[in-house]
């Protein structure tokens, strides 16, 4: 089982490279249902993980222009607040609210995508008003509320925001999501120590392997149309928060 959780995380990474979230969703159920991990464990040692994995893919980001950096330090700076807030919230909620919670926000956020219009590539127009400022301010708390709560890298809401909101192009909206990810998970990670032990050494041993399936999947972005990608991005949200909503919900 070992060596399938390495494989697994591989597709981990490729899931941040590529898609610009989505990556931490999967690394909870790895620890879990493939590793052995407890809950609380696991989704502590998911936010290391999927931090210093979408740290690597967002420096591809960057050498390759897509990060807004002014957006990334907004976003990512209120995130961390409610990321560590979360944090401490987190231990009010059973384990099956909190995912519950967690499927319904991605289904949403899926069906955001699904109906958002093609924007015509990059000639979509960047807003940064102080009007669009502020709504991503509050769109950068409630995600990184959403990462303390939950122990995810919030790339799955912030995608979104940052397209509809700051009117970033979608490529560059995954690489600033890698930044605000890196940003967000260590915030959380604080908000969770000294509360559950951590595994640092399968941790980092679990964090090479999905690094390499960032760098893949950061390479692999430049050749998949904007259109495509938010379409397969919104299908992923719809397949992992069905099936995390019928385990939470629909089973009991």
């Amino acid at each position: 089982m070992l060596v399938l959780g390495l494989a697994l995380a591989v597709v981990v990474g490729l899931s941040l490279g590529l898609l610009g979230g989505g990556g931490s969703i999967l690394t909870v159920p790895i620890f879990v249902y493939v590793i052995g991990y407890g809950a609380k464990q696991s989704v502590a040692m998911s936010l290391p993980v999927v931090g210093t994995t979408s740290l690597v893919g967002a420096l591809s980001h960057w050498r390759a222009g897509n990060v807004n950096l002014r957006a990334a330090l907004l976003f990512g700076a209120i995130a961390m607040v409610g990321s560590f807030t979360g944090a401490r919230v987190a231990t009010f909620l059973s384990g099956e609210t909190q995912l519950a919670l967690l499927a319904i926000v991605m289904l949403a956020a899926a069906v955001g995508m699904f109906r958002r219009r093609d924007d015509g590539g990059e000639a979509q127009q960047q807003r940064e008003t102080p009007t669009a400022m502020g709504l991503l301010a509050i769109a950068g708390f409630g995600v990184g509320l959403l990462t303390g709560l939950v122990g995810i890298g919030g790339g799955f809401l912030a995608v979104p925001a940052l397209v509809v909101i700051a009117g970033l192009p979608m490529k560059r909206a995954v690489g600033t999501s890698l930044v605000v990810i890196a940003m967000n998970t260590a915030s959380g990670l604080l908000g969770y120590l000294g509360r559950v032990p951590i595994a640092w050494g399968f941790g980092a041993l679990f964090t090479a392997m999905a690094i390499l399936g960032t760098l893949l999947g950061s390479y692999l972005v430049r050749f998949v149309s904007q259109r495509a990608l938010r379409r397969s991005f919104a299908v992923f949200l719809v397949i992992i928060g069905a099936y995390m909503l019928y385990r939470n919900v629909g089973a009991h």
